[in-house]
């Protein structure tokens, strides 16, 4: 019985899914729009928008800021970014900071695409 795992497994371990997450949300801070599988992008959805409330508290307080860092595998620009960019555009609003838009199958192998990116 699956009782309280509900996350996708995505065929890894969980080192190397935890890594995969944070290169994820490192490409979306970055980028802030990427093209990834449906499955992915909804793994990520949750991950990315704790780090932006936790970012929120990170202006103030460097423990937030160093938990931040530690989050994106050491990353000090994106982290840097997430703070001091990309936080202050959502100060008002309270949650929903990401956007899922579904896209057509992938010709490959049928996976289904989706774009995550920031809301404006």
């Amino acid at each position: 019985m699956r009782h309280h795992n509900k996350n996708r497994k995505f065929g890894r371990k969980k080192n190397v899914r935890q890594a995969l997450l944070r290169s994820l949300a490192i490409a979306i801070i970055r980028h802030e729009s990427i093209k990834t599988t449906e499955a992915k992008a909804k793994e990520l959805r949750p991950f990315i928008e704790k780090l932006v409330t936790q970012s929120r508290e990170a202006q103030d307080s460097i423990s937030a800021r160093r938990s931040i860092i530690s989050k994106l595998m050491n990353r000090n620009p994106e982290a840097k970014k997430l703070i001091e960019e990309i936080t202050p555009r959502y100060a008002e609003r309270n949650g929903g900071y990401t956007r899922i838009l579904k896209l057509p199958q992938r010709q490959g192998d049928a996976a289904k695409m989706a774009i995550i990116e920031f809301v404006k």
